[in-house]
């Protein structure tokens, strides 16, 4: 039987027991998102700085919705970052499954956004609506990171509900999983930057990792 994976996954705790792992404190597991950062251009700043104004105009009416946060902070950030420009593609409402171990059962879900390098996942982007807290995302995320077609690979996501963003890493062959800062793009332009950032170095060694046969995703 084939059931959504919102329906079967719906607490941290939940995931942690059926996926088996566990979340790992230790700096060095996750140093994608706080060392080895590149420097922005004034170009990407100068983007970023006009990507902020026009979210919090939208944002100053009240609270949006899973799709705006989705074309306002998302979309925008990719584009930055250039994951819609060769050598990457992006997917929408990329379609997943789930074999549950544990059970007779498989779950189902769609990524909102996968940034893919040709078999390689990039990241995972899952957008939420304002009024959530951007945590309630975090079981989903990891659900969708699980079912990486190269599981020998480290998987990356990024959550966002568009004042607030955090990262995403999940090493399937430790069984163990990390979750970044939470940046807070409503607070502080710099935050932004930061993510921008974080998003950059990522796709950079997504790149080196496919230019050279031998070296692992990441690391």
């Amino acid at each position: 039987m084939c059931i959504a994976i919102t329906e079967v996954i719906k607490t941290l705790a939940e995931a942690e027991r059926r996926f088996r792992i566990t979340r790992s404190e230790d700096p060095a597991f996750f140093p994608e998102c706080r060392s080895d950062l590149p420097a922005l251009t004034s170009s990407e700043t100068t983007d970023l700085i006009e990507l902020r104004r026009r979210y919090l105009y939208q944002r100053s009416e009240g609270q949006l919705l899973e799709g705006t946060v989705t074309l306002l902070m998302v979309a925008p950030l990719l584009t930055v970052a250039g994951f819609y420009d060769p050598p990457f593609r992006v997917r929408a409402e990329e379609s997943v499954q789930l074999e549950l171990d544990d059970e007779d059962e498989s779950s189902q879900g769609r990524i909102d956004v996968l940034v893919v390098l040709n078999q390689l996942w990039v990241v995972v982007l899952e957008s939420k609506k304002t009024a959530l807290s951007v945590w309630t995302a975090l079981p989903q995320t990891l659900a969708y990171l699980m079912a990486n077609p190269r599981p020998e690979l480290p998987s990356f996501g990024i959550v966002t509900n568009g004042d607030e963003i955090f990262f995403v890493k999940l090493v399937q062959a430790d069984q163990c999983y990390a979750v970044s800062r939470v940046f807070s793009p409503f607070v502080s332009g710099d935050e932004l930057c930061g993510v921008l950032q974080v998003l950059k170095r990522m796709g950079k060694e997504a790149s080196e990792a496919i230019d050279s046969p031998k070296s692992s995703l990441f690391l």
